[in-house]
């Protein structure tokens, strides 16, 4: 049987089944939350970030997923400082540029607070003075910290960072910590 599985990440955990840092300090990795030999992870997701991974034991279907050459669209929820105007928004929109280049162009908007949202533990660090709010952001590219570095580039640096789409495959209804089977999904056909 091949194992097609999504995850819904926590906060502080490591992408990955092994941790390969300090042995005094050892870090929370996939291992302490699914025991299935033989999958991994479908793409990275930040130690501080935290939603939606896909897992499998299938090398194509991780590729083809993972791959930036096939530009699969992820969907991240952004919690950042501020209120982003519609400059910022639109900056969003048209691609920024960083210290490795332009991004492309992404999907932005401002949303509420996403409905059944989880606790983060430790919680975000709160700023009386400092108001926040949540951007929607779909990219189709996959640079280190890419959307930390978008948002502080517009002036809005984000607080909270959780994926919550990956083409076709949602967060929807996985609650924090948890991962359930999925039916593989159809193999392109080759010639």
């Amino acid at each position: 049987m091949s194992w097609f599985i999504r995850f819904n990440k926590p906060f502080d955990v490591l992408s990955q089944f092994t941790d390969k840092g300090s042995d005094d300090s050892p870090r929370r990795t996939l291992s302490a939350f699914i025991d299935l030999p033989g999958v991994y992870p479908a793409g990275r997701l930040d130690r501080d970030s935290e939603g939606l991974m896909l897992l499998t034991d299938d090398g194509r279907l991780q590729a083809r997923i993972a791959d930036p050459k096939h530009k699969m669209a992820k969907t991240y929820w952004a919690q950042v400082e501020g209120i982003p105007d519609q400059a910022a928004l639109a900056a969003l929109q048209k691609g920024v540029e960083l210290k490795d280049g332009l991004t492309r162009p992404a999907r932005a908007r401002l949303m509420d607070t996403p409905e059944g949202l989880w606790q983060r533990s430790p919680p975000i660090r709160v700023r009386k003075s400092v108001p926040d709010s949540w951007i929607e952001l779909t990219l189709r590219e996959g640079r280190n910290r890419q959307v930390r570095r978008m948002t502080a580039a517009v002036g809005h640096p984000t607080l909270r960072l959780i994926r919550c789409r990956i083409g076709d495959w949602s967060l929807d209804g996985l609650a924090s910590g948890r991962w359930e089977a999925l039916p593989p999904p159809d193999r392109p056909r080759r010639g």
